[in-house]
């Protein structure tokens, strides 16, 4: 089924649809017009029909069903992604989990880091939340990732920490996290940059460091890393 048509993934959508589960979701905050409510395994299944196609995940992604868009992100081919398709397709971003899911499948590119730094200065919720979501999983899937990218990244995330949007100091803090759980060096250096971050006086900024610390002094976290 690699050659799905744009009308048969969309049939395919919304016979998944399931309109009672909206509600719930948007107390999570899975929100966004026009959305399907499908669950994650069901775009996962289509996905894997799908397998790379990126003429049809273009076609997706411009119909702005959030369902549709986390389909494009998980079906489009990385080797053909563009950052140009990139900065067009993340103003368009509109819940967590399609921004999440977009992250997920950009962390693969070469110039992802490029990505970080831009999106990190940009004002719109969505594409702020963008950069740090993406830190969080390049420290996540980039295993060969040197130390030195990551530490780079930690100036970026301090700069970050003052943004009192729920989704974005909450990705600024997953970014923190994930850095602090790569291996032992990493997470002495991100403790450091908590405990800096949390001697600014701001509500976001003690809200990120004191989750951060908690988790990545736990025992859980100190015995992997050991």
């Amino acid at each position: 089924m690699g050659n799905m048509t744009f009308e048969e993934a969309m049939d395919r959508l919304k016979a998944k649809a399931r309109p009672d589960q909206l509600e719930g979701m948007a107390r999570f905050g899975i929100t966004g017009a026009g959305r399907l409510g499908l669950s994650m395994p069901d775009i996962r299944q289509l996905a894997k029909e799908i397998r790379k196609n990126h003429d049809l995940a273009l076609k997706l992604w411009v119909t702005k069903v959030p369902d549709a868009m986390i389909l494009a992100a998980i079906a489009d081919d990385p080797a053909q992604m563009t950052k140009e398709q990139l900065e067009s397709w993340v103003v368009d971003i509109n819940a967590w989990d399609v921004c999440d899911q977009l992250c997920m499948t950009m962390d693969k590119l070469p110039f992802a880091p490029e990505l970080v730094r831009e999106w990190s200065t940009r004002d719109e919720e969505f594409v702020k939340r963008a950069a740090f979501a993406l830190i969080a999983c390049l420290a996540w899937h980039a295993k060969q990732a040197p130390d030195k990218d990551f530490i780079g990244y930690l100036k970026i995330i301090k700069a970050g920490a003052t943004d009192e949007r729920n989704f974005v100091k909450k990705a600024v803090n997953w970014a923190l996290r994930n850095i602090g759980k790569r291996n032992a060096a990493l997470n002495k250096e991100a403790l450091k940059a908590a405990r800096e971050i949390q001697k600014i006086d701001s509500k976001a900024a003690r809200w990120i460091a004191a989750d951060a610390i908690r988790e990545l002094e736990s025992d859980k976290i100190q015995v992997r890393l050991a």
